[in-house]
């Protein structure tokens, strides 16, 4: 028998299991060797067989650790809709609700569904406490000295080595050091824009950007955003001329989770060069990929200095140090003007501890780690939320990060049902905190970078029982 059809024939054997649900979304397949020896084939058949079923997408390969049954292959709930906006809608204030969520930010007894920060046990907290000390040590001055207005010089090197998908891109010089990723989106807002311009975000929207723009006075344009490809390019170049900037997340967006195709950024940054509008893309999820790479940013395929790229190691290492940074493009010197009226400088100390963790802590071992936990946390909660919540529930499908969104019944208000659940110690963020208008009140948004017990599962589980008992 050939080779070609030997490979054809492995597939479809494999194929065969996932349909007859022998094979299920997460297990992972015989490795190559094992594989080799079951076929009786060489290496080379085997890895043809399996990129067959990667291309039909129904297997996801995971470095270092194997070929799974992807989600695709056994999806048995829709997709959320790409919800049209509702321009002429209500608008709301979702303050309130905001303020509700983030109250339980230090509850300890709370199954904490809501807010987008990783738990303890992702975060490498015995190697940051060296790198906290090895830094006192250093530090004649116990780090209360200021540090320069665009940051710390051998924190802006560190990250500029760490950003090897950039292929070189990016220099220490061309970074900005800010106090997280919000503070960077807030001051480039303020950098590119003047009171009652139009700033376009997907839809629905991260709350905290939302509140950035609206706090200083600019106009909200959303658009239509899906929930795999992400923002709707055609309804974007409607908007540009009215535009004075974009601020999207490409890669893991908050809430959606999806990964912005390269085709599409490069599209999305010839749109806004040929408009010469400025992109302010938060790429803070950028490194917790699920797939075989770092997923690029549009940043990568910016000539005209109109992107400003911005990360933070607040969603993968240090939440409450508040470090992160921005590559401003053309705008640098606005952006430095910026931060000196707003905050003179960053807390040098806290700049100092993640150089030096960059430097000495194994950062790529600690992402390996960590993007492996919440792969399989993601497997875990696509699980549950199939197996608990009723059958019209639509789900997002995260090519990273660790935000899952789900679209619920049309019956269901989220914003009443997060007081039933916070009475049963459980929280998740309400829909209606992801957009200017009345709109995803039959929508929410799961964190599920937590550790995996039997309680979660079981409040999972109840979460969903509430929301049977409302259809």
């Amino acid at each position: 028998m050939s080779k070609d059809v030997l490979y054809l024939k492995i597939a479809k054997s494999v194929t065969e299991q996932i349909k007859s649900d022998t094979l299920q979304f997460g297990d992972r397949l015989p490795s190559l060797r094992s594989a080799q020896k079951l076929y009786n084939v060489s290496l080379n058949t085997v890895k043809q067989a399996y990129m067959e079923l990667e291309s039909r997408s129904l297997v996801e390969s995971r470095p270092k650790y194997g070929y799974f049954v992807s989600q695709t292959s056994q999806r048995k709930l829709a997709l959320p809709s790409v919800a049209p906006i509702q321009v002429t809608g209500k608008k709301n204030t979702p303050e309130d609700l905001i303020g509700k969520v983030f109250g339980t930010i230090d509850g300890t007894d709370v199954t904490q569904f809501a807010l987008g920060i990783p738990g303890k046990n992702f975060l490498p907290l015995a190697k940051l406490k060296k790198s906290m000390i090895n830094v006192i040590k250093r530090k004649n001055d116990s780090g209360t000295d200021y540090e320069p207005v665009q940051g710390n010089e051998s924190l802006r090197r560190e990250v500029a080595k760490w950003t090897m998908v950039m292929e070189g891109k990016i220099s220490e010089d061309d970074l900005v050091i800010t106090s997280g990723a919000m503070n960077a989106v807030y001051t480039c807002l303020m950098a590119v824009t003047k009171p009652g311009d139009a700033v376009a975000v997907e839809s629905p929207v991260y709350f905290g950007v939302l509140q950035a723009i609206q706090q200083l006075g600019l106009k909200v344009v959303e658009i239509p955003t899906h929930p795999i490809y992400g923002i709707d390019l055609d309804e974007l170049k409607k908007a540009l001329p009215t535009l004075a900037a974009c601020c999207f997340v490409t890669n893991f967006n908050n809430p959606l989770g999806f990964q912005m195709p390269d085709e599409n950024k490069r599209a999305l940054v010839k749109l806004i060069t040929e408009y010469n509008v400025p992109l302010i893309e938060d790429d803070i999820y950028g490194n917790l990929y699920f797939g075989a790479e770092r997923p690029k940013p549009c940043k990568f395929y910016d000539e005209a200095g109109l992107v400003m790229w911005i990360g933070s190691v607040s969603k993968a290492l240090a939440p409450g140090y508040r470090v992160g940074w921005v590559a401003p493009g053309k705008f640098k010197e606005k952006v430095i003007r910026q931060k000196l009226i707003q905050t003179v400088c960053s807390p040098s100390l806290y700049s100092d501890v993640i150089a030096d963790f960059l430097e000495h802590g194994r950062y790529d071992h600690h992402l390996r780690t960590f993007r492996h936990k919440l792969y399989a946390n993601y497997l875990q909660i696509q699980k549950s939320v199939t197996q608990y919540f009723p059958d019209n529930t639509k789900i997002s499908e995260p090519k990273g990060g660790f935000m899952l969104w789900l679209e619920l019944d049309k019956r269901i208000c989220t914003e009443d049902l997060y007081d039933e659940a916070f009475s049963q110690k459980i929280t998740f963020a309400p829909g209606r905190m992801f957009s200017q208008y009345n709109q995803y009140q039959n929508c929410m948004r799961l964190n599920y970078a937590l550790e995996w017990t039997d309680r979660v599962e079981s409040d999972l589980e109840k979460l969903a029982n509430m929301i049977k008992k409302r259809i």
